[in-house]
């Protein structure tokens, strides 16, 4: 078989090598898609995660997590703060605050979209 100087040797081998050639890229994205899958946190992991870092950066205790959701980048949680401690304890005043979180449970940013008296209560508009 004379070689072709333009074409590399190994282009010339056995067909099966193409199939050689294909089995590691599969393998390349299955591996980098089961490692994004063991770094993506689960439901209860973000709920923790988004309580745990707001009161680390406010200096407060959460009170509560009222919603958490999936997105596409990871999570977005509403977390309620006590930011005034009053006496009777429903005139204290809460925060509700709107928390983002990336694939991994780290926050991404937070937002105080609400402030309210804990004896408030949601009417319907």
């Amino acid at each position: 078989m004379a070689s072709d100087p333009a074409r590399p040797r190994r282009a010339a081998s056995r067909a099966s090598d193409g199939e050689r050639q294909e089995r590691p890229a599969a393998r390349r994205r299955s591996t980098s898609s089961r490692a994004k899958t063991a770094k993506a946190v689960d439901a209860a992991s973000a709920m923790g995660s988004a309580a745990a870092q707001l009161a680390k950066l406010l200096g407060r205790p959460p009170e509560s997590v009222s919603s958490l959701k999936p997105t596409e980048s990871g999570w977005e949680a509403q977390v309620e703060v006590v930011e005034l401690e009053r006496i009777p304890d429903t005139t204290s005043v809460l925060g509700s605050y709107k928390v983002a979180l990336d694939e991994e449970g780290a926050l991404i940013s937070f937002e105080r979209t609400r402030r309210y008296n804990r004896g408030m209560i949601d009417r319907p508009i």
